[in-house]
């Protein structure tokens, strides 16, 4: 008796063995494969972005914009011109947004390149994704998150916008003038909102020196951002 008892629990924690090692196996796929939906990268940070859920829909439009400057349309890496390409022949609907992802740590050339192939597919509004400042409560689901941009050289007709320019100082904080003035970053949100009082329309272009990492330019674009103001992003023409 005690003979067939042993044997019946040997089978018993067989099967459970097996069944564990399966969830594993089962576990390790799933993580494989949710680590190939995207290219992974250190995104910049701002405290003024808006919930945009749609970027987590199958069909959203992803670039990706990795630190060394490589471009992904997903998963499928991709020149410049060929991510132009890319977005010109790939059906979308009207409605279609293009969310770029890029690493905080990426020069902004390798950002401008992304959005130089925006706008040569005849896309106006770019959302730069980005995280919060603030931390999420643990087992909280949380939206992707973004600033939303205009791609320039062009202003919206009538407009005359307020010049924000990033220099490359060779220090770690870049230079920032606004139009001809130079000022401090932590002055930047209080110096627009004094200009919007005096009747200037709120709508900023943005000039970056492309040597600047991504995260820098996010930080001045969250600024004017907070003082209330759309950014048009200049890049070369195409």
């Amino acid at each position: 008796m005690k003979c067939l008892l042993s044997v019946c629990l040997i089978a018993l924690l067989a099967v459970a063995i097996g069944h564990v090692v399966e969830q594993s196996a089962n576990a390790s796929q799933d993580s494989s494969a949710a680590l190939q939906k995207g290219v992974s990268i250190t995104m910049a940070s701002a405290s003024n972005a808006q919930p945009m859920p749609e970027a987590d829909n199958g069909d959203a439009w992803i670039v990706t914009v990795t630190a060394d400057g490589q471009l992904y349309f997903g998963v499928d890496p991709l020149t410049p011109a060929a991510l132009q390409e890319r977005m010109i022949r790939t059906p979308r609907k009207r409605t279609q947004r293009l969310y770029i992802k890029a690493d905080a740590r990426a020069s902004f050339a390798g950002v401008q390149k992304a959005l130089s192939a925006a706008s040569g597919a005849e896309i106006e509004s770019p959302v730069l994704l980005v995280t919060q400042h603030i931390s999420p409560k643990p087992g909280a689901i949380v939206a992707p998150e973004g600033l939303e941009i205009l791609i320039g050289p062009a202003l919206p007709a009538g407009t005359v916008a307020t010049v924000v320019h990033l220099l490359n100082s060779g220090q770690q904080l870049p230079l920032l003038r606004v139009n001809d003035d130079d000022i401090s970053q932590s002055s930047l949100e209080s110096t627009l909102r004094k200009h919007f009082q005096k009747g200037d329309d709120k709508v900023i272009l943005l000039k970056a020196d492309t040597r600047l990492p991504f995260g820098q330019i996010v930080q001045v674009i969250d600024a004017c951002r907070a003082a209330g103001a759309s950014v048009v992003v200049a890049t070369p023409v195409v």
